[in-house]
């Protein structure tokens, strides 16, 4: 079956998820994430408040703007290769998932009456370098690994699962047929270089349609994150594979990613310049519905994203 209704799609209606949490949590608030992992910081009380108070944040201009959420962010690097390398073994792994997910209900909850809707994702990072290409990773490799994640979200109760950052088609396919093989519902993102292609040379267009065909159109939606628009928009290509790409996040900064992540301090970029640009995007995709942020962006860069999608989309009902 599809899940082509995760999130519920309705007239009027915007989602937005959060920012680039990890880059908020180190740079702004001097938390360390070995590993980029940040579900360890739960099990600190002190760590998981200054968490609540990113994500209050973050929620509250959902609220501002009658937004739903999609609430997710702490599992990215929850699976088994980076979670023996942080010392967790299978069950405690599987434990901080589960944790995770309670930790987002209940800021959910806080919020309940106060926007329009709200659903927990968990996140599902590559299970190598986000950034360069593992060669060796099969297909079927990639469902063998991804399979033991997304079976305990689905445990859990999150709602979707949510692959962030795949760089290689195999992978993407993988993760695909383990979710469908559990009946999971699944976004797939893709991070795109400064070529703006995947790791492997292919097209964004055509890894989703390759995906498409391959899958029966199982993913829920399709997405892009960890790319600022200078990267993304020449991967925009016509086609109608456009209306399953439902999701933008892009990073706050014009830099190669690379670089980015060796500068050590917080790059914020332009906010203001960011919420044009994704502005520009909203004209050109009125149907993408799913809207936030990555590596550099917090509630000040949401907040702009917002304000010029509400400009976008009154001047689409003038």
């Amino acid at each position: 079956m599809t899940h082509h209704d995760i999130p519920p799609r309705s007239p009027g209606l915007t989602w937005l998820t959060e920012g680039g949490i990890e880059t908020e949590i180190m740079y702004k608030w001097g938390y360390d994430l070995p590993r980029f992992a940040m579900f360890p910081l739960l099990e600190d009380p002190k760590a998981a408040e200054t968490i609540r108070g990113m994500y209050r944040r973050y929620l509250d201009v959902a609220a501002r703007y009658g937004m739903a959420a999609l609430i997710g962010g702490f599992d990215y690097r929850a699976s088994a290769d980076w979670g023996a390398l942080l010392g967790y073994s299978p069950e405690s792994l599987a434990e901080a998932n589960i944790g995770a997910i309670d930790f987002l209900r209940q800021m959910a909850r806080e919020y309940k009456g106060q926007i329009a809707d709200a659903r927990l994702v968990g996140y599902l990072g590559p299970r190598g370098d986000a950034y360069s290409l593992n060669r060796t990773m099969t297909e079927a490799e990639a469902e063998e690994y991804h399979a033991a994640q997304l079976a305990t979200l689905k445990r859990a109760g999150a709602d979707l699962a949510w692959a962030v950052t795949f760089n290689n088609p195999a992978e993407a396919r993988g993760v695909t047929r383990a979710a469908r093989a559990l009946d999971m519902p699944l976004a797939l993102s893709f991070s795109l270089g400064s070529d703006s292609r995947l790791a492997t040379g292919a097209s964004l267009q055509e890894t989703i349609e390759a995906i498409e065909r391959d899958s029966d159109a199982y993913p829920a939606f399709y997405a892009l994150n960890c790319s600022h628009p200078l990267e993304f928009e020449p991967a925009l290509t016509p086609g109608g594979w456009q209306d399953r790409l439902r999701c933008i996040r892009p990073n706050a900064a014009k830099m190669d990613k690379i670089a980015l992540c060796k500068l050590g301090h917080l790059e914020e970029g332009d906010p203001e310049e960011l919420g044009r640009q994704m502005a520009d995007v909203a004209r050109r995709f009125p149907k993408m519905d799913i809207w936030g942020g990555c590596c550099g962006t917090c509630e000040t860069h949401l907040d702009q994203i917002a304000t010029r999608l509400k400009e976008v989309r009154m001047e689409e009902a003038a």
